[in-house]
């Protein structure tokens, strides 16, 4: 079984987990701080609301029943729909796609590779 990391991200209201493989917890991580860092120079009318991961931890074994785990693929899926949906005219808005993107196409492949 593959170990597993969970990434817990806050958003206005609420805490949730979003589950990771332990090789890639990092890297979604430091794509939210990196989306945090550009999405204030974005000019779009209706720009994504981006959560911040405040911690990272090994084991989670929740016992409140209104947090939640999210499955990291579902998570990028979501936040590359949400990216993708922008409509940006002055900021290179596909640079953080791609980043994104990067992501979300390895935690497809770790996906195929480990959960077959």
């Amino acid at each position: 079984m593959p170990t597993m990391r969970y990434v817990i991200m806050k958003d206005q209201e609420n805490l949730f987990f979003v589950e990771m493989p332990e090789t890639h917890a990092y890297q979604l991580s430091a794509l939210n701080l990196r989306l945090h860092k550009e999405i204030d120079k974005l000019t779009a009318d209706r720009v994504p609301q981006l959560p911040y991961a405040v911690a990272e931890c090994d084991n989670v074994e929740l016992h409140d029943a209104e947090l939640a785990i999210i499955s990291g693929l579902d998570y990028i899926n979501q936040l590359e729909s949400d990216f993708a949906s922008v409509k940006e005219s002055a900021y290179p808005l596909i640079a953080l796609l791609t980043e994104i993107r990067a992501l979300q196409a390895q935690l497809e492949q770790w996906y195929e590779d480990e959960m077959i």
